[in-house]
């Protein structure tokens, strides 16, 4: 679940230096016997102007190598893409670390296009964002054909019904698909290592203790860090907070249904405005997206940046978004642009993340080095890294693996069930479901032992009109994390808080700047910014 958080440019839908230091990861295991990360904490970064993409003059760029397997750092190791905006303070508190969401969204661009809502804390801190292990410029992930693959599979109403087998089969072969086109960092993707990535930059950047605000899936990577980084906790911001122990079937549903309310919003606002492609009338105009989806799904459009456009193209890009009433004259624009030119430039641009139309053909530079993978160039990541990553680590979080014989008898009523949810999201939220059929089993971690984390205090910021992380997922994160959460309720519309209540985001500063709390419990009322 990719967060919006800018009220006044589009964000991604989607950041090292001093000697080591005594604080963070041990270099070793404490008895001695852990692998050895010395190399890893004893960086320098070395910031410059950003380059090969749309940045503000004040943004620098840099990188961080971290191990691409932790148990074995020696193996191989990759570069991780990071942006900052420098403190103005003479003394500045250090640096706040922002995950903009995903999984999948990669936090350079995003910083570079929201940077206006984050100023407020250069007052104190650096602002440093990053690309994820997988995600972006950091070892993009891609699953070529294979997700295409998987759409067509689901999408086989008969073969679903009668020989779910081979649908499996299908799903195998696309599963197979990703791994090709992304190379060994898909066997170490998910939230566990981010999270030790994560540590490293905080060491890197010089702060003793992370300070970090975190949106929609960036809420799971900061509770993963307090469990496994207790005392390297500072001020930590949860912001459309995630589920730590739904399975990614409920999750899907849930989701499905969310993202469909938004849509019918959004479809609601349209029709108000002359340059809505779909006309005056509320219902029409959502009978006129599903025929859309359905007509690109028959006859996709062609592009000049790798396969046809399909209707399940568009439904990821729509879903994206949707995220913020602020992308919404943007999204009207873009279906327009399709609607009546067959022109896709715009939709493609949040199919992307909104960081540009990009190739889908994977391609590495060179390394001198064939265990080290250093930064790909901006145009080189694949188009459809954003929905590969989110797959590839909501996979890789997720301990359930249903075996054929689980998934074969529940097929036919998953497929229902996500229909109900949304007509028009439920088939692409089933089929990322469905992609982790042939992977490896995921990690327990997060579902077993983030619970009771005994950190300093952590703000949980939930929004009650969330359309992607229902406010229920605050109060039982809340409840897992035990005395350390702090939940503040925004009683408001959109993903997310910060980048659409004032309220949200004075209480978010405060307490990154200040230190100040607000008290568990209380509450910022429904705003209507013009």
């Amino acid at each position: 679940m990719l967060a919006k958080v800018t009220r006044r440019r589009c964000a991604v839908s989607g950041a090292v230096g001093l000697a080591l230091l005594g604080a963070g990861l041990p270099a070793v295991a404490a008895d001695g016997s852990g692998p050895d990360l010395s190399r890893f904490y004893g960086q320098k970064i070395k910031w410059s102007k950003c380059v090969g993409m749309e940045a503000p003059k004040d943004l620098q760029c840099g990188k961080v190598t971290v191990p691409l397997d932790y148990a074995k750092p020696h193996a191989g190791s990759l570069d991780l893409a990071l942006a900052r905006y420098r403190s103005t303070a003479k003394h500045k508190r250090g640096s706040v670390l922002i995950n903009f969401g995903g999984p999948g969204g990669a936090g350079v661009p995003a910083l570079a296009g929201a940077g206006d809502d984050f100023m407020g804390l250069t007052d104190e801190y650096d602002v440093v964002s990053f690309d994820p292990r997988g995600v972006g410029r950091s070892s993009p992930v891609s699953c070529g054909a294979g997700t295409d693959e998987a759409l067509a599979a689901t999408d086989d109403e008969t073969a679903v019904a009668q020989n779910p087998r081979a649908v499996l089969g299908r799903l195998r072969e696309a599963a197979a698909e990703c791994a090709k086109h992304s190379g060994p960092v898909l066997r170490h993707i998910g939230t566990v290592n981010v999270s030790r990535d994560l540590d490293i930059m905080r060491q890197a950047l010089g702060d003793k203790k992370l300070n970090y605000l975190g949106f929609s899936y960036g809420s799971r990577l900061g509770a993963v860090y307090a469990t496994q980084f207790p005392k390297k906790v500072g001020r930590l911001v949860l912001d459309g907070v995630d589920t730590l122990t739904e399975p990614l079937s409920e999750q899907g549903v849930a989701g499905a249904a969310g993202q469909q309310t938004a849509l019918e919003d959004f479809v609601d606002w349209c029709v108000k405005d002359v340059a809505c492609p779909f006309g005056t009338d509320a219902r029409s105009a959502r009978e006129q997206v599903l025929r859309l989806v359905a007509s690109l799904d028959e006859d996709p459009v062609p592009t000049d940046f790798g396969p046809d456009f399909t209707g399940q193209d568009l439904v990821g890009a729509i879903s994206q978004a949707l995220y913020s009433a602020d992308l919404w004259p943007s999204l009207e624009r873009a279906l327009a642009e399709l609607v009546e030119d067959g022109d896709t430039t715009g939709v493609l641009s949040f199919a992307s993340g909104g960081s540009g139309v990009l190739t889908r053909a994977q391609t590495r530079p060179p390394s001198d080095d064939p265990t080290h993978a250093p930064l790909v160039d901006a145009e080189d990541v694949p188009l459809d890294n954003l929905p590969a990553a989110l797959m590839a680590v909501n996979c890789a979080d997720d301990p359930d693996r249903p075996g054929a014989d689980r998934i074969t008898a529940d097929l036919t009523r998953l497929r229902a069930a996500y229909e109900q949810a949304s007509p028009v999201f439920g088939r692409y939220r089933l089929t990322e479901y469905l992609m982790c059929f042939g992977r490896p089993k995921g990690t327990d971690f997060i579902r077993e032992k983030v619970r009771d984390v005994p950190t300093s205090k952590i703000l949980l910021v939930g929004t009650r009109g969330d359309p992607a992380t229902p406010y229920r997922w605050t109060v039982e994160t809340a409840k897992r994390l035990g005395d350390s959460a702090v939940v503040l309720d925004n009683k408001g519309e959109g993903h997310t808080g910060y980048g659409s209540s004032k309220c949200v985001h004075r209480k978010v500063d405060d307490f990154l700047l200040y230190g100040s709390l607000p008290p568990n419990g209380s509450s910022c009322g429904a705003e209507h910014d013009e």
